[in-house]
């Protein structure tokens, strides 16, 4: 017997496809995102085949916006933006407002009312968070100056979002001298629903978070995690008017908190992804791709915005800020996109009727498009990147202005970056003399001010090597994340100076014989020492308990002098 089941076939019909064309696009080397978003427009009603209830995936996408907020409240890092405030802060406003006056201008050559110019070019201000990631995370570069800019110029976007998705409704529902009554009466329900959140949520999420944990059940603190999440997400909305969003938002930087905050974002992050991509595909249902082909131009003029407007300004701006032209690049690139709040304003627009269905298809297009250039963007910055390295390599090695080059023995220490800088700190301490190659010039500054002498360029590459001095160097440290160009470094170096001791660093197995093979004599896996060091610390903490109930079991001796 058949049952009609509209829920079961969303989810379904949408898990699926957004599976099949996920792995898809992955394989060809793009955004899974693509592959969801055309798993909507597949699934959706403006294709022919198999059509889901668009209602229900709207109301499965309320949960995806949701969790995708308060997964975006865990990750927020005040320290992360603060460390580049100087240029995130005003970078991103200014980058917003430029991209916004360029989507308000095409809205004014075509005829839209005011309100609807500027909510298509706010909706054009915002890169997406997952693709920004995703592809800092692919290069290791999260957690290099130039990533912290991206990332913490992305907090900014997002934080203004998030006031956008507060302010927006008041403005639409407040008209002349209503609208400073509205806006006021916003400002003091958020300002209420934040105190409280600051008096008390500030104490009792973080505490009824580690008194579950404390339960050791695993099921139980995840229904902990999402209970908070969806529960002040909807108190917020009833007791205060404040959007779902905005309460998810905030719920999950309350959690950050907590010592329990990365089991929080670990065991959460299942559910948020499935329902995520639940969103992404009901975005996908809404799209016409009719919109391809009937308005072309419009379609192109609106990706320009988003991958040429956007990143100019980006350019200009850190330019602008005296920083370096790869991290320019780097940023505007990064920035060349629009995702996850795009959508959400696209269709709070169109729901607030303050902009067309034409505006919010040509949002969904750009989106669609602009994610799909940019790995294409990226790669290309790779290969301009590695030119540039070349020609600095083939006409000198910079060890620049900085400390003289080290005389006699010393330690060449290959990559500055999280873990290079640690090793350097520890050899500094012991009086090592050291020199430090990294093709990264600001690193290189790094080392350089720290009275470490420090070459810029790729220590693959020979001019680069030579200009070391290695001969010279008795002992090699490979400190960069990236084991294929750490296995050819290795066999150059072992080619060079067989009699060199060489560690290297690997992320597994494979990496750790990868090195091996290449001529290391030792290559360093954190996974393993993590696991030796634990046994070392169990195998003290029996001897130990194993001594003291020696100790109890032995009768006392009399003492000799009594009677």
């Amino acid at each position: 017997m058949l049952h009609h089941t509209p829920l079961l076939d969303t989810i379904a019909a949408g898990l699926v496809f957004a599976f099949a064309l996920g792995a898809l696009a992955t394989r060809l080397r793009m955004s899974p995102l693509v592959g969801y978003l055309a798993a909507g427009v597949v699934v959706g009603p403006h294709t022919p085949g198999i059509v889901a209830d668009s209602a229900l995936a709207n109301e499965l996408s309320e949960i995806g916006v949701i969790l995708l907020m308060f997964g975006v409240g865990l990750h927020f890092s005040l320290r992360d933006l603060l460390d580049v405030k100087s240029i995130a802060i005003p970078g991103a406003v200014a980058q917003i407002a430029l991209a916004t006056g360029f989507g308000a201008g095409m809205g004014w050559l075509l005829d839209w009312p005011a309100s609807a110019g500027l909510m298509f070019g706010l909706a054009l201000s915002v890169a997406s968070t997952v693709v920004l990631l995703r592809a800092l995370e692919e290069r290791r570069l999260l957690d290099s100056p130039r990533g912290k800019i991206a990332i913490g110029w992305l907090i900014v976007e997002d934080l203004a979002m998030v006031l956008a998705l507060v302010l927006v409704p008041a403005i639409a529902g407040g008209g002349g001298g209503d609208l400073w009554l509205s806006l006021g009466l916003t400002l003091v329900k958020v300002a209420g629903f934040l105190a409280l959140m600051l008096v008390v949520g500030r104490r009792a999420i973080p505490w009824l978070l580690e008194q579950i944990a404390g339960t050791g059940s695993r099921e139980l603190f995840t229904l902990c995690v999402l209970a908070i999440a969806l529960g002040v997400a909807l108190g917020a909305a009833i007791l205060f008017n404040v959007s779902l969003a905005l309460g998810a938002f905030f719920a999950g930087m309350l959690l950050t908190e907590s010592e329990f905050s990365h089991k929080a974002a670990s065991d959460s992050l299942p559910l948020r992804d499935a329902f995520a991509v639940l969103f992404f595909v009901s975005v996908g249902m809404l799209f016409d791709p009719a919109i391809l082909v009937d308005e072309p131009l419009l379609v192109l003029a609106t990706c320009a915005i988003i991958i040429i407007g956007k990143s100019i300004a980006a350019l200009v701006l850190v330019l602008a800020f005296r920083h370096p032209l790869a991290t320019a690049l780097t940023i505007s690139v990064s920035l060349a996109q629009i995702g996850e709040f795009s959508f959400i304003l696209a269709g709070l627009g169109v729901e607030l009727d303050l902009m067309p269905t034409m505006a919010r298809d040509l949002i969904l297009a750009g989106a669609i498009l602009s994610i799909l250039c940019n790995p294409l963007l990226f790669a290309a910055l790779d290969r301009w990147q590695r030119r540039r390295e070349q020609a600095e390599a083939a006409q000198r090695a910079v060890v620049a202005s900085g400390p003289p080059a080290p005389e006699g023995p010393f330690v060449l220490l290959i990559g500055f970056g999280r873990v290079g800088s640690a090793i350097a700190q520890i050899l500094r301490e012991r009086g090592t003399p050291l020199l430090v190659v990294d093709t990264d010039p600001e690193l290189v500054d790094q080392a350089q001010a720290r009275g470490i002498p420090a070459i810029c360029g790729n220590a693959a590459n020979p001019r680069v090597l030579s200009e070391t001095g290695f001969a010279q160097a008795r002992l090699a440290l490979l400190a960069i994340p990236q084991a294929l160009e750490a296995g050819e470094i290795v066999a150059r170096l072992r080619e060079a100076k067989p009699d060199m001791t060489i560690i290297a660093r690997g992320h597994s197995e494979a990496e750790v014989e990868h090195l091996l093979r290449h001529g290391a004599d030792g290559a360093v896996m954190a996974e393993r020492i993590m696991a030796l060091r634990m046994a070392e610390m169990a195998a003290h903490s029996l001897a130990y308990h194993d001594r003291t109930a020696a100790a109890a079991a032995t009768p006392a001796q009399p003492d000799a002098g009594a009677a």
